[in-house]
Order: C-alpha cells, then sequence, then structure tokens
C-alpha cells in the first residue's frame, strides 16, 4: 500500500501546527543551504523555502506518490528528489525533519549522523510524533494480534524508536551540539468521532500494517478497528492529544 497524499493532506492543517513550532526555532540566515528530509507532498517543504530568503532547499522522500505531487511545487531555489534519509549526505546549513524520523530506527545512531550533516555554526531541526502509547495506537496492535490479521501479517508488529526528551538532549551535547533546546508538546486537535481517528491513522501508523496485509484483509482489519476506536471514544466530537517531540542544536 503506497503513501496516498490526499489522505495524508486530509489533517492537513493540524500537521502544520508542529511544523510552525519548529520553523520558530530556527536561525534564520540569507543565502542557506537547506535539506528537508521527509518532505511528503511538498506544501510545507515550500513554505519552509518561503521563510528562508535567498536559500537553496532540497526535499527528499522515499516515495513517489509525494513527489508526484511535490514535483509541481518545484522552482528555482526549491527542488525534490527521491532518496532515503539514511542516503543524504554533503553539508548544510540547515537540516529540517518534520514528522519522519520515527519511521527510522537507532535514533542513538541516527542523530548524530543527522548533526554531523551540519555545518559549523548550522543548525538540525526535528520534529516527530510520541504518541504511541496513545488509544489510536495500541489497538492497532490489539487488531494486529487477532486472526486472521496476524496471520496476514506473519505476526508483524511495529516498534517504534523514538527516545526520551532527555536522552535526545544527551545524543546531542554528546555528538557536538551546542544551544540545544528539547521539549515535548500536546497539540489539542478536535476531530468529528472516532471515524476521523480511524482517517487520520490510515493516512499514517496504518501504511505498513496495509503494505503487510493481502488486499482482501484491508477492509475487515479497517471495520475491527474502527469497531474498537468507537468503543474506546464514544464523545462527539472526540478530543485528541497529540505529543510531539521538537528539538533543534547548532553543531559546535
Amino acid at each position: 500500500m503506497p503513501w496516498d497524499p490526499e489522505r495524508y493532506e486530509q489533517f492537513k492543517k493540524e500537521r502544520a501546527a508542529p511544523f510552525e513550532d519548529l520553523l520558530a526555532m530556527i536561525d534564520v540566515r540569507e543565502g542557506m543551504r537547506v535539506v528537508d528530509l521527509g518532505c511528503g507532498p511538498g506544501p510545507l517543504t515550500q513554505r519552509l523555502a518561503e521563510e528562508l530568503p535567498g536559500s537553496d532547499v532540497l526535499g527528499i522522500d522515499s516515495s513517489e506518490e509525494m513527489l508526484e505531487q511535490a514535483a509541481e511545487l518545484a522552482r528555482p531555489g526549491l527542488r525534490f528528489e527521491q532518496r532515503a534519509i539514511e542516503d543524504v549526505d554533503g553539508e548544510w546549513d540547515l537540516v529540517f525533519t518534520h514528522a519522519a524520523i520515527h519511521w527510522l530506527s537507532d535514533h542513538a545512531s541516527l542523530i548524530p549522523r543527522l548533526l554531523s550533516l551540519v555545518r559549523s555554526g548550522g543548525q538540525l531541526a526535528v520534529q516527530m510524533p510520541s504518541n504511541f502509547g496513545h488509544p489510536t495506537h495500541t489497538l492497532i496492535d490489539e487488531v494486529g494480534a487477532k486472526e486472521p490479521f496476524r496471520s496476514g501479517m506473519d505476526g508483524y508488529v511495529r516498534s517504534w524508536p523514538v527516545l526520551s526528551v532527555e536522552e535526545y538532549a544527551e545524543l546531542l551535547y554528546a555528538s557536538g551540539g551546542s544551544d540545544i533546546t528539547v521539549f515535548e508538546k500536546v497539540y489539542p486537535h478536535v476531530l468529528e468521532d472516532a471515524d476521523a481517528l480511524a482517517d487520520w491513522m490510515s493516512g499514517t501508523a496504518l501504511v505498513p500494517y496495509m503494505e503487510r496485509l493481502p488486499d482482501d484483509l484491508h477492509a475487515p482489519f479497517m471495520d475491527a478497528y474502527r469497531v474498537l476506536l468507537r468503543k474506546r471514544f464514544t464523545a462527539k466530537p472526540v478530543f485528541f492529544g497529540f505529543r510531539r517531540i521538537l528539538f533543534v542544536a547548532s553543531r559546535r
């Protein structure tokens, strides 16, 4: 199941709020060389470029579907490439990533590598979800543990590599970071009902499950997930408190 840009953008207003917070933490300079790791369909990378005058901004993503939309936004000073985050190299004034690196493993090695891409005096700026104990996630695993879904995915259970804010601060300092700011924030979202929670998750956390399930089990899995969400979230509208970690660090 490929990434679906339209599904992902269904809640673009809510997904943009932490981006704006991270953007406000950047030390803006003229003519920066910038890479956005996991640019998705591109509108937020476009916004990043607009806020960095005279900069050369490269958005990368591994999803062909996302980049098909992003390509429409390309212009001088803003370009997009299909590439894995792990393969990025070079030297950058700003390494920026919004809601992407929680998909990558071993953050104890990843964070020092990302900081190593930053030129002296430049910045690493990161935002990622940290709400994996929320029922929207735990109920996915509950459904996945049942048959026929467990066999359909060969027992797959997604594990998330996100560390604590203290661990990120320590990693950044040990890797040569300075001017370090790390914090966790709850973003309050109000959605129509429990089904809207399922729609939200279908654009992100459910993708690797659907990739592994046979096509004929996609709808039954979603039906079972929606039943559990409706039992857990009976109010209309539904309050969805979404925890995220944000941090920036300069390179000494």
